[in-house]
Parts: structure tokens; sequence; C-alpha cells
């Protein structure tokens, strides 16, 4: 009787979902078990399919029955079949353990050195030149290995290492966090964008105090280039005025052609009309690029090669 109580306490409906997870806990190991012996409706034929002892299966399906508080088979001698509720069960088991087949074959082929999978991430302004080289160049080598592209600002792309979402990302700012490992790989320069028709579109070297009276327009606080923009202009002594914040650098960059402000920006894949684009010689305007991953987390062989790729790339990351 206290054993029936204990099985009767587990399959107490509340709604609590600690109660699914006890409960799922407790089926999972004797699916298969239970499958294997409704296959073959033969307790013994079972056990020296699934090479497993006839005693531990017999076991197996009499505890499961007990933590349902069903009858799944009528007993014939030596032989078993599936009652009403043993057919229903057998069905969505059925489905459970294929899913999980499905599962275990993804990651496996995943985790394949020539045909596996990488999920990278980049920022915007990585994607229309610096990515699609990489690419190309990792696939020399690898032909056949997959890549999973995610294009986002920088502390997305982090908290998509930490969720495992992301195998490796190409960010900036370089991340100092001890739950991830970082590595510099380049630096980029950043310039003054300004409308072909400013006043300063006729200079070619600017100090950034010089456009402390501008007004900006910025990417939205939380994106590396715009932590990069607002401590360039501290250091240079003033506060910019924004007018406009955006998501992407390109948009940034047809609002300063559209006369909206001026910006601090990378080089563009492409020349842009409309726009002057000015070296900044005071204070120093650069930004740092590198690849993170999660510490501690094992690579997959396609991962660990890509990522030994990355790190071949210090210093020559970005077209000069």
């Amino acid at each position: 009787m206290e054993h029936e109580q204990r099985s009767a306490s587990r399959l107490s409906h509340t709604g609590d979902t600690r109660d699914t997870d006890d409960m799922s806990r407790l089926l999972a190991p004797r699916l298969a078990y239970f499958a294997g012996v409704a296959r073959t409706e033969h307790v013994t034929r079972a056990a020296q399919e699934m090479q497993v002892p006839q005693s531990t299966l017999s076991r197996a399906m009499a505890r499961l029955e007990q933590d349902l508080g069903v009858e799944l088979f009528a007993r014939h001698g030596r032989t078993v079949s599936l009652t009403p509720a043993g057919r229903t069960f057998l069905t969505s088991v059925e489905r459970a353990l294929a899913e999980i087949e499905r599962a275990a074959e993804e990651v496996r082929a995943d985790a394949d050195p020539a045909t596996g999978k990488v999920a990278f991430g980049f920022l915007h302004t990585m994607g229309a030149e610096t990515v699609p080289g990489l690419l190309h160049a990792f696939r020399a080598d690898h032909p056949r290995v997959r890549f999973s592209l995610v294009q986002n600002y920088g502390e997305a792309m982090l908290e998509g290492l930490r969720a495992g979402e992301l195998d490796l990302c190409l960010t900036s700012p370089v991340p100092d966090a001890p739950d991830l490992v970082a590595r510099r790989l380049d630096e980029q320069k950043l310039r003054l964008v300004v409308p072909v028709d400013h006043p300063l579109a006729g200079r070619r070297r600017i100090r950034l105090a010089e456009a402390a009276d501008e007004t900006f327009v910025t990417l939205e606080p939380g994106y590396g280039l715009r932590r990069i923009t607002d401590d360039l202009c501290a250091q240079a002594g003033f506060r910019p005025r924004i007018a406009f914040e955006g998501e992407e650098a390109e948009t940034l960059r047809g609002l300063v052609a559209a006369g909206l402000g001026v910006a601090l920006l990378p080089p563009p894949p492409f020349p842009r009309p409309g726009v002057v684009e000015l070296t900044v010689t005071a204070p120093r305007a650069a930004r740092e690029i590198g690849v993170a991953w999660l510490a501690g987390h094992p690579d997959t062989p396609p991962v660990a090669a890509f990522k030994k790729f990355l790190l071949s790339k210090r210093g020559t990351l970005l077209p000069t």
C-alpha cells in the first residue's frame, strides 16, 4: 500500500510543471523497453532483441504500469498483448521515440567533420564583404560544411553564445567576460561621414572636436558602435547631439546623405554617393573586431576547424 500511495502521488494532477517533469523522468528510461515488448508481444523475445536481462525488462514493465496506474499488457503465459490503454500509449511512445531518433540524427549530422554545421554570428557591417569572403576561403578546404548565419549587434550575439544558439561570433568591442573566450582579430578605422554639400566636405582629415556642434545620427543604445561613438565624443570633449538612432550602419549613411546629420562609421563595402568620409586624427578612432565563444564549451569538429581558420586571420581579417 505504501508504494501504491507514492505512485498515486506522482500521478496527482495539480497543474504544477514539476509534476510533469517528475513523470517524464520516471517514464523516459522505460519507453524503449515498452515499445520493444509491445512490438514482439513476448517479454523473453524482446529481452533477447534488446540485449537486456528478462528480469530487468519484466520489472521495468511492472514499474511502468505502477507509475502510470494503468495496465498496459494482458498476460497470457509467456506472451503478452496490449490492452486498449496500452495501444493508446504505444501510439504516443512510438511518436516520441521517432522524434528522439530524429533529434539524435540531427545532432550527429551537425557534428560530422565533413558535413557538419556551424552557427556563426557577425555584425551587420561584416555581412556585405568580410563574412562572404571568409566563408568562400574556408569552404575551399571544407566544401560541405554547412553554416547557420545570424547578423545582429554585439550584445545580442553574446547572449546567443550563452544560450547555445551560436558557436562563434565576430563582434566589437571584443568582450571581456568570465564566461566567454575572445580573441582580437583586427582593427577597423572609423570615419566621420558628412553630406557631400556639408561645409566640412572639402576636408580630408578632421579632429573630432571640430564636430562638437554637429547633429549626429547613430546606432541605438546597446550597440557596440554606439558605445564607441559616445566614448570617442567624450574623449573629444563633448556629448553628441543625436537626431536619429538606427539599427544598421548603411541606413545611417543614407541619413547622412539626406543631410540629416553626421556619423562615425566604419568604411562602407562599396562607395556611397552623397557622402564624404573624413579621417579622424584625434582621438584615435577605431574599433577592434574579435571572435568570441562560450568558455568550456566543447567544439564539434566543424566548429573547431572554423575557429582555427578565423584565428589564422588575425591581422588580415579586414580589407586594407
